[in-house]
């Protein structure tokens, strides 16, 4: 703790210092760091002060046999658990845009009602898990279904790492249930689409064209009051090149909406081309890297058993009511763990590949 305590300080004078800010690209990445070593720092000394306060609940309970210190005894030691998984969690997330907070987008696909029903269940689920964490949730965009549920939404989490502990989640996740929709009670299967990018505020690296742009207005429907029906203030922006489209209806006026709509494409032009030079490395490596809406990586089984279970990682539960209502803790670091271990073996058989070029090189001269 204390070689951290010492990074921090440094830091903090470096932050201090005049033309600080006149490399926005060297203070930005200084301030991540500074961040980072801070909130680590506060779960280290949040898990030593329940450390101190189990011993001395121990010490106490094992004098006087006490149900109730045995209790919070108890009570601390999960305490203590859960900081040190915080902990443990965070030591994974080292990405460039892990830090920064979250745009997930969310949109019904097969199944019609049902998957319209499964988006609002699924909005309410990362609501419920954002909150949990204490972080900011704001509702940028949402499509009412036709009967129920939502066709799309688009929502903000404002938070520490909210975007590197959200992108677990992104891809398709699947529904089997018997539907509420269907009077003769049977089982269906439905698919709702997860997309989460970075909300990067300096997007200056990003140019875009404004001929590879359509914009079009429109009224703005759904929740707000009676405003939003007056104005044409929703805002749907396409980038013709990609393909993307992007909407937001949430503020109150047009250039806000735009403002928030230019924003959320910037970041998914983003991450696509991350996402392109990822493919261009497991095409290097002799991976097979599946980044297609089509992966399906989870899958919530209400009946006739009831079992969360990801595809990817294998992490399930049989407790799915649990899961809805936000506990996405054991998903995000198997996750994360996976993601580590598939860069490790990445790195390995790029080294293999490597050395053994050198070989043949040197046998050759």
């Amino acid at each position: 703790m204390a070689d951290l305590e010492r990074r921090l300080a440094e830091l903090n004078e470096a932050m201090a210092r005049p033309g600080f800010w006149d490399d926005q690209e060297r203070a930005q990445t200084v301030t991540r760091e500074a961040g980072a070593v801070e909130r680590t720092l506060q779960t280290l000394r949040q898990v030593e002060d329940l450390c101190e306060e189990l011993r001395v609940a121990v010490e106490l309970g094992g004098e006087e046999q006490d149900e109730a210190l045995a209790r919070e005894g108890e009570s601390l030691l999960n305490e203590a658990r859960q900081a040190l998984d915080t902990l443990e969690t965070a030591t994974f997330l080292d990405g460039e845009y892990d830090d920064h907070n979250a745009i997930l987008s969310l949109h019904a696909g097969a199944g019609g009602t049902d998957a319209q029903d499964w988006v609002e269940m699924l909005a309410r689920m990362y609501a419920r898990w954002a909150e949990d964490q204490g972080f900011r949730v704001e509702v940028l965009d949402r499509l009412e279904g036709e009967e129920a549920g939502l066709k799309s939404l688009t929502m903000l989490i404002e938070g520490p790492y909210a975007y590197g502990l959200c992108r677990s989640e992104h891809g398709v996740h699947r529904l089997v249930r018997i539907s509420p929709f269907d009077a003769s009670g049977r089982r269906h299967t439905s698919f709702a689409s997860v997309d989460v990018v970075p909300d990067i505020k300096d997007t200056t690296e990003i140019e875009i064209d404004p001929e590879d742009l359509r914009i079009d207005t429109y009224r703005s429907g759904g929740a707000g009051g009676q405003h939003v029906n007056k104005t044409d203030s929703a805002v749907r922006i396409t980038h013709l090149p990609t393909g993307i489209v992007v909407t937001c209806q949430n503020e109150r006026s047009q250039h806000a909406n735009r403002e928030t709509a230019m924003r959320i494409l910037k970041s998914r032009l983003l991450k696509l081309r991350e996402e392109e030079r990822l493919k261009e490395l497991a095409e290097i490596r002799g991976e097979q890297l599946d980044i297609a809406w089509g992966s399906q990586i989870r899958s919530y089984v209400f009946q006739p058993y009831t079992m969360v279970k990801d595809h990817r990682t294998g992490e399930e539960t049989g407790d799915v009511g649990a899961v809805m209502d936000g506990r996405l803790g054991p998903f995000i670091k198997a996750y994360l763990t996976w993601k580590a271990s598939l860069g490790r073996r990445g790195h390995g058989r790029g080294e293999g590949r490597r050395n053994e070029t050198r070989g043949k090189e040197k046998e050759g001269a």
